[in-house]
């Protein structure tokens, strides 16, 4: 597989590369480090308010929903906000993720296609090997020997055959 980097308008940006779960994690965290905090607070209002509902302090209690509610406003805020302002960046990483998938699906057809080219060789290889023997027997006065049981369960040996690239060639070219 080729080692030469993608080309596109994002080459510019080193922040766009193919990264892990954990890399993509950690960027979002320093993207939009509001929305964590919002759910830290919005976790730790809801531990509050549980425990001042064992306690039995009512007042304490709803003072921490009402920050639960207030928190998880922020949080609301805080996603909206960075949606809004990472919109372009989000679009430029969409497209960057395209152009490496398209880039993986070219180089499997690639890949494809050499192992169809390596085997129509082979092909062709014993064709001339076997069209050799064939040859040297008939010079000697010798009965040629009988095709490999393999080539002649697939084709008779009076046919032509068509090779897998040039099968695989007539089926693209067919579309």
């Amino acid at each position: 597989m080729s080692k030469e980097p993608l080309p596109s308008s994002l080459d510019d940006s080193p922040q766009f590369q193919e990264e892990t779960s954990l890399q993509k994690f950690r960027r979002r965290l320093k993207e939009e480090p509001l929305i964590p905090l919002g759910c830290a607070a919005t976790c730790y209002a809801l531990y509050r308010a549980y425990r001042s509902m064992k306690v039995g302090d009512s007042v304490e209690m709803n003072r921490m929903f009402r920050a639960r509610i207030y928190a998880q406003g922020f949080t609301l805020f805080a996603v909206v906000a960075g949606g809004m302002y990472y919109k372009v960046e989000r679009t430029q990483r969409r497209e960057f993720d395209q152009a490496v998938e398209e880039r993986h699906s070219q180089e499997k057809r690639d890949a494809w296609l050499r192992e169809l080219e390596i085997r129509d060789k082979e092909d062709r290889d014993w064709r001339e090997r076997h069209a050799a023997i064939e040859a040297a027997a008939k010079e000697a006065g010798k009965k040629p020997s009988p095709p490999d049981a393999a080539r002649s369960a697939i084709e008779a040996s009076e046919e032509k055959s068509v090779g897998v690239l040039d099968a695989v060639k007539l089926l693209w070219s067919r579309q």
